[in-house]
């Protein structure tokens, strides 16, 4: 073993500090991503899933005078940090961002969301925060 790799398999990885997943989703009922009560309560039943403690009340917003990005946003801070979404109209898909220093099922999040937004398809990307 050259020093070199001995000196980088000294070298200690940290902890995640936190865990991001970004969770994009075709082809969503329309009537849902469209009613901010629905997106409302989506985020209620999911801070309940992954056990995370929303902080105030879930902002909902609907804007974008392009076609191509007009939709709702929504932000919930979290106790652990912060889960985000833009709904957009145009294409009926969900651009979801869960980020949490406290551990959760990036799976189970990317499978309720989907079922709950009645999408057909999705992508997942995780990203452990260091």
């Amino acid at each position: 073993m050259t020093k070199e790799v001995a000196a980088l398999a000294a070298v200690q990885v940290p902890e995640p500090w936190g865990i991001a997943t970004s969770i994009d989703i075709y082809q969503c009922d329309p009537a849902t991503i469209r009613d901010a009560d629905k997106i409302r309560r989506f985020v209620v039943e999911l801070c309940d899933l992954i056990a995370m403690k929303r902080f105030r009340d879930t902002m909902v917003v609907h804007f974008g005078e392009d076609e191509r990005v007009a939709g709702f946003s929504m932000v919930q801070l979290i106790e652990t940090s912060l889960i985000s979404a833009h709904f957009a109209n145009l294409t009926n898909t969900t651009y979801l961002d869960v980020f949490s220093c406290k551990p959760y099922d990036p799976e189970q999040v990317a499978d309720f969301a989907t079922s709950y937004f009645g999408g057909a398809y999705r992508t997942t990307h995780v990203n452990l925060r260091r």
